[in-house]
């Protein structure tokens, strides 16, 4: 297709919006950036695709999530309101992802796919956990993926807390997948991870197999300090801090992502940098399970890659950027903190260098030939002048659910005029309900 009439956000080194050009998309690529007239005559065949004036910009990443959060979403919590982060892992998480049935799921995740291309967001790296529904479960949720077009990084979450012979399910279930993905078995749109629950429920026997079966093949990703206990775990377990065992063990590294790191030394900050590994930011959940707050700036200042996710929220990337600008500044008292040049860093630069990495080189989030072709258009009309410089508060301050109008992953328009093609959101639903009253039935009796 020849994509006419925008205003194309490049998210360049300098960021660009450019008017009066058009981008033409083949095979899945943007294959180039010119004058419209100049593309309609090379390439006559081609489909018009009408931008209308909206903004026309890179697909929204997400460097963390959970599909199956989805069935959190109105859930009465049995028993008194949990009072701390382990509270709230027993009490909720730990026996919601055990309620989970096959279609538990797969309509979860049907369920937040739907949501993700509402919102605009083309990249999703999930980190899954069924411990009821372990082998091929990864499998669920790649044909859930592909359905919705969308693009993903899937694993699952080794622990120990549900017993040894569950722990070597999750430990197969990860090498299986991750041979499935480097075989071509789930198509381009598909990538893994190998994945870790956290520090405090993974054993040193357990961690070890999971080297062995991954073999250095994918990225780890493990939640890391999320909540004080898992430092408090590891110091009284291990006689060293979180981040500090998972580098004497080998898991850090260039491909590998911790989610959180709420509750990190300089020293394991250093860690995070002089090893390269990806550190995942989700300021909603932070915020939600009063766990603290991410030294995100110091982080910066040092080097570590720090990337945004949502842990299982919606998938309004938006507020998750919003969130992430207003925490640091109330946090330290100062509105100088975290400005929006920050949170690009965070949300569009390190997540695009961390989907990119993933998906073998293909530029993902950026507006540029060779480019994948995952695309959004966003119907905002500015009050007060836009430019490249200034767009990061338009954003933070204008942009709002509902702009997105228009989704495309790979090449393939997957929401148009904010109608989903490829989703039928209301069986989705109708599904989605049968099997989250079929979990919350389960959870009672855990």
């Amino acid at each position: 297709m020849i994509i006419t009439n925008g205003k194309i956000v490049t998210w360049g080194d300098p960021n660009e919006i450019l008017e009066g050009q058009a981008l033409l998309v083949q095979d899945g690529l943007i294959q180039a950036i010119e004058e419209e007239a100049n593309l309609r005559s090379a390439h006559p065949e081609e489909e018009i695709l009408d931008a209308q004036g909206q903004i026309v910009m890179p697909g929204l990443i997400c460097a963390h999530t959970h599909f199956y959060g989805a069935f959190s979403r109105g859930m009465a919590i049995p028993g008194e309101p949990s009072r701390n982060f382990q509270e709230i892992l027993a009490n909720l998480w730990w026996k919601l992802d055990k309620g989970l049935d096959e279609d538990g799921v797969r309509y979860s995740a049907l369920a937040l796919l739907a949501d993700a291309t509402r919102y605009g967001c083309t990249t999703l790296f999930d980190h899954h956990a069924s411990p009821s529904c372990i082998d091929g479960s990864l499998d669920i949720e790649a044909e859930a993926v592909n359905q919705s077009g969308l693009r993903a990084s899937l694993c699952y979450e080794v622990t120990d807390r549900d017993g040894e012979e569950k722990a070597l399910a999750g430990i197969r279930e990860n090498g299986r997948f991750i041979s499935g993905v480097e075989a071509g078995k789930y198509g381009d749109m598909l990538k893994a991870h190998f994945g870790l629950h956290a520090s405090l429920t993974v054993k040193p026997a357990t961690l070890e197999k999971c080297l062995a079966e991954n073999n250095g093949r994918a990225g780890f990703h493990s939640h890391a300090a999320e909540g004080i206990v898992d430092q408090e775990d590891s110091l009284s377990k291990y006689g060293k801090r979180v981040v500090e065992r998972f580098a004497d063990a080998g898991i850090l590294g260039e491909k590998t992502i911790l989610a959180h790191g709420v509750h990190v030394t300089p020293h394991e900050i250093d860690l995070l940098a002089q090893s390269g590994t990806w550190l995942s930011h989700q300021p909603r959940s932070n915020m939600n399970n009063a766990v603290g707050v991410v030294p995100v700036e110091e982080m910066l200042r040092q080097g570590v890659k720090v990337c945004l996710g949502n842990d299982g929220f919606s998938n309004a990337m938006w507020q998750e950027w919003f969130f992430a600008y207003l925490l640091q500044k109330d946090h330290q008292a100062d509105p100088r903190a975290m400005n929006g040049y920050d949170v690009i860093r965070l949300a569009v630069e390190n997540n695009s260098r961390l989907a990119t990495q993933t998906w073998g080189g293909l530029r993902i989030g950026k507006m540029e030939k060779g480019a994948a072709a995952d695309i959004i258009f966003v119907d905002y009309h500015p009050i007060t002048p836009m430019h490249a410089g200034n767009l990061p508060w338009h954003i933070l301050f204008g942009f709002r659910d509902g702009l997105v109008t228009t989704t495309i992953a790979g090449g393939k328009i997957l929401m148009k005029n904010r109608e989903l093609l490829y989703l039928d959101e209301t069986e989705i639903a109708a599904k989605a309900t049968e099997a989250a009253i079929r979990c919350w039935e389960k959870v009672k009796t855990y």
